[in-house]
């Protein structure tokens, strides 16, 4: 078989959301492949829409039923071992893809012996085949057989696993489970994705669809989802070590993990979350100086960072109590200001 899609899927009924996703893969240009949807023990009608699909499409389409709610991860392993594809493509189930993707990715590799190929997604808030707001996910240069120079590039920008499909063989290979039970999956497993290629192609070209809306993971903030991406950067570092790269990329490591497990994480947590407890934000300042004590000097931190987060890093590393003091007026002084500018333009 030439290709498997994977999808987990999680309380995704409402609104025909599941429907428009499962459509796009159904009717796929590509021949001879199939769709494994792993339904992670929803509690809407997610797995019955699954099994309609299963009885219209039998020759393509399989509904997976978890006993066990693994999160996303987990419903991806679940298909990974079920697959019997040459290539292995994933997709949210709240996000579509243009009908000729997979045909065309497929066709990238075969045309270049590549083991690994991507393309570009755009973001829209409505169920349409219109092009959003086109989100490139990687460079051109990071095309061709990956050398040290094409594989540091792709730990600092190697965009989204979605967007991609990748050799069953490798996966099985080098044993590349996404870690379950937690979120931000993708963020500790996708740097073993791309390095451990051989050779990447890309088609700078939108044809996945980023569905925006407010209760996907980008967009809830939550204390544990935190915890999450910080379990994520753990087990980023655990991988690269595993597979024998982290000596080789450390720089390029030390600023992924920086900015997944404590930048983000940092000002995620501050701006999201309602009751900020002191020792969470200090334990996690003191993990990150523990793991790399000298992150602040790395080149890729001193290019990529914002002065400003420079600044607010430099005091939490300093003070977590006058770090988040200092930003709770700083984010009163700006409502202030947000809300005294707004009263004058009605004026």
């Amino acid at each position: 078989m030439k290709l498997s899609i994977i999808v987990p899927v999680y309380n995704m009924a409402a609104d025909g959301k599941l429907e428009y996703c499962l459509d796009s893969l159904v009717n796929q240009t590509i021949e001879d492949y199939e769709i494994i949807a792993v339904d992670d023990c929803s509690t809407d009608e997610s797995f019955q829409i699954l099994k309609d699909f299963e009885a219209r499409f039998p020759n393509k389409f399989r509904a997976v039923h978890s006993e066990v709610n693994k999160h996303q991860g987990g419903a991806k392993n679940i298909g990974m071992k079920l697959a019997k594809g040459e290539w292995i493509g994933f997709i949210d189930s709240d996000d579509w893809i243009a009908g000729d993707m997979y045909e065309r990715l497929v066709k990238k590799a075969e045309e270049t012996g590549a083991d690994l190929v991507g393309c570009d997604y755009c973001l829209t808030d409505e169920h349409s085949m219109k092009v959003g707001q086109i989100v490139p996910n990687n460079k051109p240069e990071q095309s061709g057989v990956l050398d040290d120079e094409k594989r540091r590039s792709l730990i600092l920008d190697g965009g989204s696993l979605v967007v991609k499909i990748f050799k069953r063989s490798m996966i099985m290979e080098k044993e590349l489970w996404f870690p379950e039970n937690i979120f931000y999956e993708d963020n500790a497993l996708g740097n073993s994705y791309l390095v451990l290629a051989k050779h990447f192609e890309y088609i700078p070209e939108p044809l996945y669809y980023y569905y925006q809306h407010d209760t996907s993971t980008v967009h809830t903030i939550s204390p544990t989802r935190c915890e999450d991406r910080m379990k994520a950067g753990r087990l980023m570092l655990t991988e690269a070590k595993r597979h024998g790269y982290f000596e080789d990329y450390k720089p390029e490591l030390e600023y992924s993990f920086t900015l997944l497990f404590y930048i983000n994480t940092l000002f995620t947590y501050m701006a999201g979350v309602k009751k900020k407890k002191y020792k969470f934000v200090k334990e996690m300042g003191k993990e990150m100086r523990q793991t790399f004590p000298a992150f602040e000097k790395n080149p890729y931190y001193q290019e990529r960072t914002h002065a400003e987060e420079k600044k607010l890093i430099r005091m939490q590393q300093k003070s977590t109590c006058f770090f988040m003091l200092y930003y709770k007026l700083l984010w009163a002084y700006r409502r202030w200001r947000k809300k005294t500018n707004g009263n004058r333009q009605h004026i």
